[in-house]
């Protein structure tokens, strides 16, 4: 659910795990859903729903309407899986944080002293989120403005992680970091390209169309680790799977193999 939801992954992602777990009464949609819409969307929900996944610009206006919300949610005031419990309970939580959590763990990535994050908003709140269970040290966060830079560092103070800014015209300096979270739209970071360090660490890029983005192909060329966005959409719709239909572990290569599959299509 949410808006633009078009080019989403998520259905197919599930839609896979569905097969593969045998639940042949299970189905999976798109929902067209802005703010506007949201809670006469939900008053129509009844006990065939098993559950909800959230994009833009759900993810903070869903939390009204909610029963309980998981502190890992809460902490980012950020929803993106909603499921609904044989009670009529609504329960809302983040899985975007422990998915890349276990995205960076699948490629060997557990603990780094210091971390950049290329971006603000959203996405890049729930990177200093999984960064506050990965990084040790500071964390920089490259901004386009004084009051991106305020909000990044206030996140900084809720989730206890180290933050400090740079203005984004100074962005080539981040790629020296361990390791480098890249939450920017599409294009953003195409410029910083030619600065991949002769050795870099890792990249997590959170972009998975199109892919390889320019940064990801020049670290790659490289040397460099690099995790995607398809790691991070699979890992946490993942974690969604287990939440809504009870059945653990999902079949997390199935799915990724899925999204790759999906992926190939479009740019056909």
């Amino acid at each position: 659910m949410g808006s633009p939801i078009a080019h989403s992954l998520s259905p197919v992602l599930h839609r896979a795990a569905y097969a593969e777990l045998g639940l042949t009464g299970w189905t999976y949609g798109r929902f067209e859903v802005d703010e506007a819409a949201l809670p006469g969307f939900f008053q129509g929900l009844d006990a065939s729903w098993a559950g909800l996944s959230l994009t833009m610009p759900l993810k903070r206006a869903v939390i009204p309407l909610l029963d309980a919300v998981s502190d890992t949610a809460r902490s980012v005031e950020a929803v993106n899986t909603v499921v609904v419990t044989g009670e009529g309970r609504r329960v809302g939580d983040n899985t975007d944080i422990p998915g890349m959590i276990a995205a960076l763990k699948e490629r060997g990535v557990e603990k780094v002293e210091e971390a950049a994050v290329l971006g603000a908003g959203a996405t890049a709140s729930s990177a200093l989120a999984a960064l506050a269970r990965v990084c040790s040290g500071p964390v920089t966060a490259y901004v386009r403005s004084a009051a991106r830079a305020e909000e990044m560092r206030g996140w900084g103070e809720r989730l206890g992680v180290d933050v400090r800014t740079a203005d984004w015209a100074e962005a080539a300096r981040a790629l020296t970091a361990p390791l480098v979270v890249a939450t920017t739209p599409a294009g953003t970071t195409d410029a910083l390209a030619p600065h991949v360090p002769e050795r870099p660490g890792t990249l997590f890029d959170v972009l998975y169309d199109p892919w390889p983005t320019p940064l990801a192909a020049a670290w790659s060329a490289r040397g460099g680790r690099v995790v995607g966005g398809l790691d991070l959409l699979v890992h946490q719709a993942v974690l969604q799977v287990e939440q809504m239909t009870g059945r653990a572990p999902a079949p997390l290569r199935a799915m990724r193999e899925a999204g790759e599959r999906a992926l190939r299509a479009a740019a056909e």
